[in-house]
């Protein structure tokens, strides 16, 4: 069967390979054409545009590159008519994914998403659109499914695709040291705008904890220069596609919020989540989110689990604080780590990337 895969961001590149090899495992004459990056490339995939030139964060900056957005809709669509797909998969990346759904549907494509747009955080309205172009939703947060039922719309939960990535690593890959000093890590993120702005902030932890070796994980799709512009003369490592092996060694992280800070957790890192954007992106989105938190860890766990430093809140003296009660509070550190381990029989043991291709399979084939 031919399946036509769009994923817009590094963590749905990683979400995405998994599934790749899941429906070649159980199809294996799949065909399978996609947006995303190297990692589904890896996995088997044709991928026609990388993830690198679709990721624009932000209301403001979503305006700024509105042209070349709406010219990738015009291309993608182009592409899956010629490709002509049994299905077409959407992971995650909502503002693109919807657009390319609802032409979907129109032109008898059969559409499965996989991992939810977080429509209970903003814009509740669009399950309508969702329940309305979209022939199957799988998700992976457990709530989802409860929030779904209340509009009428049955989901399928297979589980949180991380659990069984963090679990491989955890079981299968050696660490390899990178420092004989105890380690911070530091997670800036994955786009070059949000890097600019967080990754200085985190840095001014070098000269309060100089017993400490910080090292920074550097995005896969981004250049050296970038990091080492900002990184200059400290005496910081900079590591490419080393971010578990980071994680497994650390002794606390510095975390931008997303899919990182969930992943950290799942390691049992202690973690101090970061966060600060364009102020009016920022401000717009005060207006329109309604959730309490902006991490996955405290939004799964329905508490504050971890701190959370968010736009004027990340400075100096507040991350110095955060971070010497991660290092230095016993009673916190093992609080923490039994949220951490709730968290994860929160998320199951459900293999989802094979549970989600056997569904994307039977809705094909039913």
């Amino acid at each position: 069967m031919r399946y036509y895969l769009i994923a817009g961001e590094a963590s749905g590149d990683l979400h995405g390979s998994n599934l790749i090899r899941a429906l070649h495992d159980q199809d294996p004459h799949a065909d399978i054409r996609c947006w995303g990056g190297d990692r589904m490339q890896a996995a088997g995939a044709t991928v026609v545009k990388h993830y690198r030139e679709l990721a624009f964060m932000g209301f403001v900056e979503v305006i700024v590159h509105l042209r070349t957005i709406l010219s990738n809709i015009d291309f993608c669509k182009k592409d899956i008519t010629l490709f002509k797909p049994d299905v077409l998969v959407l992971i995650d990346y909502p503002g693109f994914n919807m657009r390319i759904a609802g032409w979907a549907k129109k032109a008898g494509i059969k559409v499965v998403y996989y991992i939810s747009p977080q429509i209970w955080a903003w814009k509740e309205n669009r399950v309508h659109k969702i329940k309305r172009d979209v022939d199957k939703m799988l998700v992976i947060l457990p709530f989802e499914v409860e929030f779904y039922k209340k509009w009428n719309f049955d989901v399928t939960y297979v589980g949180h695709p991380l659990v069984e990535v963090v679990r491989q690593e955890k079981e299968n890959v050696p660490v390899v040291p990178l420092s004989g000093k105890p380690i911070i890590a530091l997670l800036p993120g994955s786009r070059a705008q949000e890097i600019k702005v967080k990754l200085p902030i985190m840095l001014q932890m070098v000269k309060h904890f100089p017993e400490y070796c910080f090292v920074v994980a550097q995005a896969a799709a981004l250049p050296d220069s970038l990091y080492k512009e900002i990184i200059g003369s400290s005496d910081v490592l900079l590591v490419k596609d080393q971010a578990y092996n980071l994680l497994k060694q650390a002794k606390a992280g510095l975390i931008t919020s997303g899919t990182a800070t969930l992943e950290t957790a799942l390691f049992g890192l202690p973690q101090v989540v970061c966060y600060k954007g364009n102020p009016l992106s920022f401000w717009l989105a005060t207006k329109l989110v309604k959730v309490k938190y902006i991490s996955l860890v405290n939004l799964i766990m329905d508490k504050p689990v971890v701190t959370e430093l968010i736009q004027d809140q990340l400075n100096e003296n507040n991350l110095k604080t955060a971070l010497t009660r991660l290092l230095l509070n016993a009673d916190y550190k093992a609080e923490l780590q039994n949220d951490y381990n709730t968290l994860w029989h929160k998320l199951g043991d459900s293999p989802a990337s094979q549970n989600a291709a056997m569904e994307i399979i039977a809705l094909v084939t039913k």
